[in-house]
C-alpha cells in the first residue's frame, strides 16, 4: 500500500533582481517507501533546476487519509484540514472523536472549506472540521501506473 511523503527540496533559482537565490519547497509524493519517494522527486524536479545542483534535505512521511485535488488551474493553494469523525461508544454512550487529515487545494481558504464540505456531504459518517491551514507544498505527485 503506498503512502503519503512530504519532500523538501533545496535548491538556487534566479531571483527577480537576477541574482541566485537558495530556495526550499516542499511537494508531496505517492511512493511505497523513502527510497521511491526520493526517486521521483529527483525525476519530478530535474527538469526544472535550471541552475546549479538540488538537494532532497528532508523526506518525512504523512498521514494523510483523502486528497481533494481540485484540477482547475486558478487552484494553486493546498489546505491541511483535521475533520473529527464523530461516532457515539455504545457502551458508555459517550461521543468519541476520531481524527483523520485530508488535503484540499483550493485557492482561498473558504473555497477550501466549501470544497471539504462538499465532499465530506457525500458520506454518511458525522464529523467537525477541526481546523484548516494553508500549507507551504508547491505540488503532489501522485502515482501513475507504466502504460
Amino acid at each position: 500500500m503506498a503512502a503519503w511523503f512530504e519532500c523538501k527540496v533545496t535548491y538556487e533559482k534566479v531571483a527577480d533582481n537576477g541574482m541566485p537565490k537558495k530556495v526550499v519547497e516542499s511537494y508531496l509524493v505517492d511512493a511505497d517507501s523513502f527510497t521511491l519517494a526520493e526517486a521521483k522527486m529527483i525525476e519530478e524536479i530535474t527538469p526544472f533546476v535550471s541552475m546549479g545542483e538540488f538537494n532532497i534535505s528532508n523526506i518525512r512521511k504523512v498521514n494523510y487519509a483523502e486528497l481533494f485535488l481540485n484540477e482547475d488551474n486558478k487552484c494553486d493553494r493546498y489546505h491541511r484540514c483535521k475533520v473529527l469523525y464523530v461516532t457515539i461508544d455504545e457502551k458508555n454512550g459517550v461521543e468519541k472523536k476520531t481524527p483523520a487529515f485530508m488535503l484540499v487545494k483550493s485557492d482561498s481558504l473558504p473555497n477550501a472549506v466549501a470544497e471539504l464540505e462538499k465532499q465530506m456531504g457525500k458520506g454518511l459518517a458525522d464529523y467537525e472540521i477541526a481546523s484548516i491551514a494553508e500549507t507551504a507544498l508547491m505540488d503532489v505527485f501522485q502515482y501513475v501506473p507504466a502504460q
